[in-house]
Parts: structure tokens; sequence; C-alpha cells
């Protein structure tokens, strides 16, 4: 048996368990959690907010990391007893579908879903399938690099995405869970960046300076485009969306360059304007990006190391758990739990 934090109705908090340990397959890994950080889409999928809801009861988490403590009969020697690795939002694909033979696993569509098709991470032990096993390199520590496993991975893949290239300019709007972690992907990747930030929030204008912005925005919400082309002098080469808000999908279109690209990460509800013949004429790319693939993460996570990358974190107990859900619930965790 172990503890879990479980899913039991989506008007509930989380309740604390015993459940069965998970019994490891042929292709699996069973894996000693050591941390796992609280994603907003973990609220999201707690709450049912979404059309496709998981089935109850479910543990959530998909930000894990962990020590493996036992394999499965058919998993080769890549990985061995004592590892630490990663337990991400995509814990298989099938592997044959042409998305999955063309490097774009996040968009096969028999994927299983750590915390959502299946048991996530809120508990001791965790099961995943020894293919999407990322391990953690040397000497990066757990807890303030289990954000990257979700956050840091979604951000690096976006800026991969935005097609940027060192020296131009990028802007990023939100500087929040996802928002940091891309300022501080971004500078790391050698692209100027620029942030944009709430009216008048001085938190995260702070944040975003100490992660490497190279000028921040705090003026009013429907104005930042009109700043980002005086200040770029035409327009940024991309720009990356991390916040669920209709305007600012708006405003950043306006905001890129002529052929230059819009990311999509945030996910409000509703639809976006979008002026065609604009979008035609100047040659403006609007892309969605979601996580990443298992080299998305290896890379991330090199390009974390070597730049020193982690998230501010906050330690709580497993037994604090429904404090955590708690603290989201009511908007009032600004940083990842782990």
């Amino acid at each position: 048996m172990m503890k879990a934090a479980v899913v039991t109705s989506f008007t509930e908090p989380l309740q604390i368990q015993e459940v069965p340990r998970p019994q490891v397959g042929p292709n699996d890994i069973l894996v000693k959690n050591i941390a796992c950080g609280v994603c907003h889409s973990d609220l999201h999928l707690a709450k049912g907010d979404w059309d496709i809801r998981p089935a109850l009861p479910r543990i959530v988490g998909h930000e894990g990391v962990g020590e493996i403590v036992e394999l499965g009969s058919n998993v080769s020697d890549h990985l061995k007893k004592g590892d630490v690795v990663g337990i991400p939002w995509i814990q298989k694909t099938c592997l044959h579908c042409e998305y999955c033979l063309t490097g774009r696993e996040t968009l096969c569509t028999n994927q299983r879903n750590s915390g959502f098709t299946i048991d996530g991470c809120f508990a001791e032990y965790s099961l995943m399938d020894a293919n999407f096993a990322v391990k953690l390199p040397d000497g990066m520590d757990p807890f303030t690099s289990a954000p990257l496993y979700c956050a840091g991975v979604t951000v690096y893949k976006a800026l991969k995405v935005s097609r940027a290239r060192p020296g131009e300019f990028v802007s990023i709007v939100g500087v929040g869970g996802l928002g940091s972690l891309a300022v501080s992907f971004g500078v790391a990747m050698g692209l100027r960046i620029l942030a944009i930030v709430a009216p008048n929030d001085i938190v995260a204008v702070n944040l975003a300076k100490e992660m490497g912005a190279e000028e921040v925005y705090d003026g009013p919400s429907d104005k930042h485009s009109e700043w980002v082309q005086k200040y770029t002098d035409g327009g940024a080469q991309a720009t990356i969306i991390t916040v669920p808000s209709i305007q600012a999908y708006e405003e950043a279109f306006k905001a890129v360059k002529s052929g230059g690209r819009v990311v999509a990460v945030g996910l409000p509800n509703g639809k976006m304007s979008v002026p065609i013949v604009d979008c035609v004429l100047r040659g403006i790319e609007i892309v969605g990006s979601v996580v990443g693939t298992r080299q998305d993460m290896q890379e991330a996570l090199q390009l974390a190391k070597h730049h020193h990358i982690t998230y501010f974190t906050t330690a709580i107990s497993f037994n604090d758990e429904q404090f955590v859900c708690l603290s989201l619930r009511l908007e009032k965790l600004n940083s990842k739990a782990d």
C-alpha cells in the first residue's frame, strides 16, 4: 500500500488515502517519488473544468521526479535501479502513428497522460512506461527541477517553435509559472526577451528582470503591442502567449513583425479575432505548441543544467496536499510547489 492524493469528486478537495501500490508490468518502471510540482492543469483536472474529464477516482500530478525502485522484465539496460527520472504529462504514446514516427509524439491521439487518463505523481510511488522515462541530469536538484518536466519543456518547445534566432526579439506574454521559465530559457538561447506583465504588477516586473528579461512592459494590457512595435522598431520576431487571455492573443498578433510567429500556449475559453488580410499580407503565422517530446525534454534539461535554470519552489509535505490545492483554488500560490 501507499499514500496518495486522490480526486474523488470534482467539488471536493483531494483526499489523502491508502491505495494499492502499482504492480510493475514487463515494460514498466516503478518510481519512488521525491518531488512533484503542482501545475495549474492539476487544478483544472481536479475541478473537472475541461470538456473531457478524468475518470474518478484519479491520482493527479504530472511534474514528478523520483528514483527507480523496480524495473519490468523487458526494460533495457539504459535504465537501472537508483536512476532519478521524471514523470511528465505524456506517459506513453502508440509509437507507430504518423506523429510518433515523425518526432511529433505530442500529437498522438492514443497518448496516455499522467494524472488524467492514468494515475499521476501525487503519490508515494508512480508507475510509468520505461520508454518515456527521461533521466534527470547528474547534479540537478529534484525539487527545483520537477517543474522543468512540464512547465520547462513546454516553454522550451514553444521557443523552438517560434523559430527565433539568437539576437532576435521575442516577447513573452505573462510571467507566471510558464512565462518566467520562458524568459530564462529564452535568454539562455540568446534571444532578446521582452516580458509583458499585468498592469503595475511590480512582483512580476521584478521576477522578469531577475530571470533576465531585457525590458518589461507593465502598462495597459490593450497597448502592449504598440510598446513592442516601438521598442523593437518594427515588431518582435515572435511572441509567446502563456496566459489564458483572448485580449493577450489579439495584442500579440499586432506585436510581431512581418513574417513573425505567434506561438499559442495559454488556453483561454473563447475565440480570438484576427484580421485575415493583415495575416496574409504580412505573412504572420499562428501556431499552437503543447508540452514537448522526449527529445525536447532532454534538450531542455541539458540547457537548464548548463545555464543553471531552476524554479522558485516551496517545499510542502505530502500530507499538506489538500492545503496546496486549496491555495491553488484561492490563487494564492504563485510559485510551483513540490
